[in-house]
């Protein structure tokens, strides 16, 4: 390996943990989900600092492309991601149609309280004679 790619790899896995860090402390994404990015990271971090770990995985599942074995590594985690992120969404979206519901229903509801024109409704004292209604 020659020593660009070994410095490539290196400031590559602390970009991520950096990046993936600093999203946690603004609070642009949650612990749960920057959980399995940083754990990305850490080992992404600990192949490019010691290479032979991807090697010794790969003679051990007996792979025969060390790097092979990283990218497949890489797939099913983007795969679990997006799986994770799939069930998640589907959640959201049956919480927003709930929530949809409730705001028509609401809204329904007050426009019956309000009367159909959208005026509030009239009471039998604003009627009487000579309260200055000069319909």
């Amino acid at each position: 390996m020659s020593t660009v790619t070994y410095v490539f790899g290196i400031v590559s896995a602390l970009l991520v943990l950096f990046l993936v860090l600093d999203l946690l402390r603004k609070r642009r994404v949650r612990e749960r989900h920057a959980l399995a990015w940083i754990v990305a990271g850490v080992v992404a971090l600990v192949v490019a600092v010691f290479p032979g770990v991807l090697t010794a995985a790969a003679e051990l599942l007996h792979v025969d492309v060390p790097t092979n074995l990283g990218f497949f590594v890489t797939l099913v985690v983007l795969f679990l991601v997006s799986v994770q992120h799939s069930a998640e969404l589907t959640v959201l979206e049956e919480k927003s149609r709930t929530l949809a519901e409730h705001v028509a229903l609401q809204d329904e509801r007050l426009r019956r309280l309000e009367g159909r024109d959208g005026a509030p409704p009239r009471h039998h004292d604003d009627a009487r004679p000579g309260s200055g209604d000069a319909r």
